[in-house]
């Protein structure tokens, strides 16, 4: 049993479609929390006009019945209400009104390559799909994923680490769920308020500058049990399913799992989790420098991933370009944008780690019924002698 979740839809757009297969049937879903995830993907200081505009909100078009899934796909729609200001633009059908084409690709953004890919002289049919905007449906979609993983004991959450050159510093004690308590009410999503107020001091310093601005998010996913993943082949590896679907999303340039990028300058005895033995506690780690994840498959310990973001490449004082309709220098397209959204993208890492997740989590329990799945996890636990923790 696997998961799949697909999604459709432009930027501009009447709106975003997400359907996803393979969940179980009689998992209850929780309305508010969707719309919930929606919401936060839209949070954060940083965030441009868009944001004003749009109240995401997910409507159910297939797969759920009074409030479980039946257990084929679910369908999600987000409605793009931008849309009415972009109807003759982003018509599906063809319009009386003479539409300029857009000939001025952006540096750092897919639209040169795409339209030399799919063969336009419009840059648009490229940007309108390649835009972030599609991670709403994501999150739509991973929101579901998250409600099934949190049905099977597993809690998934982010928080910003980094933004351009300010960081919070290393941390002491490992972080636990309660931690996270009030995340969202922060305006960049940074758990050290004193850490927080010169990112959003710096963001604003970069705004001014017509700059944009990148930095790093962390996933900390809690209640995982060991074995979920394989380590036989190279696609059933948890490390490269998760990276993989943290560098999906837009302006993402690197992931890292547990201490990963600082793992190299260490010695051997400083750069693994050394194993002990209890009859109180059984098996376990007094570090977690793996982030949870040893030969492709989860250890128990909490899993941690991070993502770091490029500054995003629409600019308010644009880079230099070239018009493809006449190969002559010019700055690159101007539209609206938002000067930083990686609190935004910690949100969508949650959605896409969940994706894997539970991807996992069923290949792993199986069960046409989230009893089913339930059953099998309690069986395989008594079996290891796990106890939740």
């Amino acid at each position: 049993m696997s998961i799949s979740l697909t999604t459709a839809g432009e930027s501009h757009g009447p709106g975003l479609t997400c359907i996803v297969e393979g969940l179980p049937a009689g998992l209850e879903v929780d309305r508010v929390a969707l719309d919930a995830d929606l919401a936060r993907r839209q949070l954060g200081h940083g965030r441009g006009g868009r944001m004003k505009i749009e109240s995401d909100a997910a409507e159910v078009t297939a797969g759920i019945r009074h409030g479980r899934l039946l257990g084929g796909p679910v369908a999600l729609q987000v409605i793009n209400r931008d849309f009415e200001n972009w109807e003759e633009r982003m018509s599906p059908w063809p319009v009386e009104a003479d539409v300029p084409e857009v000939h001025l690709p952006r540096p750092g953004h897919a639209d040169l390559v795409g339209a030399w890919k799919y063969g336009t002289s419009d840059i648009r049919d490229i940007l309108e799909r390649a835009s972030a905007r599609e991670t709403a449906a994501r999150v739509a979609g991973g929101a579901l994923c998250r409600q099934f993983l949190e049905a099977m004991g597993v809690t998934v959450r982010s928080h910003v680490v980094r933004i351009g050159t300010v960081a919070t510093a290393p941390r002491a004690e490992a972080l636990t769920a309660t931690d996270f308590d009030g995340v969202d009410d922060d305006p960049v999503r940074c758990l050290d308020p004193e850490t927080s107020a010169q990112m959003v001091e710096h963001i604003n310093v970069q705004r001014k500058a017509n700059e944009s601005i990148g930095g790093t998010f962390e996933v900390v996913v809690f209640g995982l049990v060991p074995g979920v993943g394989s380590h036989i082949s190279w696609q059933t590896r948890l490390d490269g399913q998760i990276a993989g679907a943290i560098c999906s999303i837009q302006a993402v340039k690197g992931a890292s799992l547990g201490d990963g990028w600082d793992l190299p300058a260490r010695p051997g005895s400083e750069a693994h989790d050394e194993i002990f033995y209890s009859d109180e506690r059984g098996y376990y780690r007094e570090t977690n420098r793996s982030g949870g994840l040893e030969g492709g498959m989860t250890t128990g310990e909490p899993l941690i991933a991070q993502g770091a973001m490029k500054p995003l490449p629409t600019l308010t004082k644009p880079l230099r370009s070239v018009d493809i309709s006449t190969r002559e220098p010019a700055e690159a397209l101007r539209e609206r944008t938002d000067s930083c959204t990686v609190p935004a993208a910690g949100v969508v890492a949650e959605a896409m780690v969940a994706f894997v997740l539970a991807d996992a989590y069923r290949d792993k329990f199986g069960g046409d019924h989230i009893d089913d799945a339930r059953a099998a996890l309690v069986s395989y636990c008594e079996r290891i002698a796990w106890t939740r923790r």
